[in-house]
C-alpha cells in the first residue's frame, strides 16, 4: 500500500491476494466450528456437516483466487490501482448491525428490509429509489422462503419484544 494525497490504494492484484487469504480464513474458521457439531455422512448429515463442506469449499475457492492473484504478472502501470471503498464496507457493516438489532426487536420482515436497503446502498451507483425497489423485492423473498415454505421460526413483526 502507498499514500497518494492522503488517500490510501490498493492495487487490484494486491486485493485479490487478500480476498482469497480472507476467504481461507473464513473457511477455516467455519470449518474449526463445524466440526464441534456431529458432522456426519453423505447420506446421514449431521449438524456441522454443511459448515465443514461449506468452509472447505470457501478454502480452496480461497487458495485458487490468493493463487492466481500470486502468478500475475506484476502491473507496470499505475492504471489498476483503486481507492478503498469506505462507503460500501461502513453500509455493510451498518446493514448487519441494522439486521441483528431489528432482528432482534422488530421481526425478521424489518431486519431484511434493513439490511439489503443500507447494504444497497454502498454501491455509488444505486440510487434510494433502486435500493428500496431492491430491499421491498428481497423482504418479499425472504418471506416466501424462509417464513412460508420453510417455516423458520423468526416472527414477521415482533415490534419491542426482546
Amino acid at each position: 500500500m502507498s499514500t497518494n494525497g492522503g488517500s490510501r490504494w490498493l492495487s487490484a492484484r494486491a486485493r485479490e491476494y487478500y480476498g482469497g487469504l480472507l476467504m481461507v480464513l473464513i473457511g477455516l474458521g467455519a470449518i474449526v466450528k463445524g466440526i464441534k457439531y456431529h458432522v456426519g455422512t453423505l447420506t446421514r448429515m449431521g449438524a456441522g456437516y454443511f459448515p465443514v463442506a461449506l468452509g472447505v469449499v470457501l478454502v480452496a475457492l480461497g487458495v485458487w483466487i490468493a493463487g492466481v492473484a500470486h502468478r500475475a504478472p506484476p502491473a507496470t502501470t499505475g492504471t489498476d490501482r483503486v481507492q478503498l471503498e469506505w462507503r460500501g464496507w461502513l453500509c455493510i457493516l451498518g446493514g448487519i448491525i441494522a439486521f441483528v438489532v431489528l432482528g432482534q426487536y422488530g421481526g425478521l420482515l424489518p431486519a431484511t428490509f434493513a439490511i439489503v436497503f443500507i447494504s444497497a446502498m454502498g454501491d455509488r451507483s444505486n440510487t434510494w429509489l433502486s435500493a428500496l425497489v431492491l430491499a421491498v423485492g428481497m423482504s418479499i423473498v425472504c418471506v416466501i422462503v424462509f417464513w412460508w415454505a420453510l417455516q423458520v421460526q423468526f416472527p414477521l413483526f415482533s415490534w419491542g419484544e426482546a
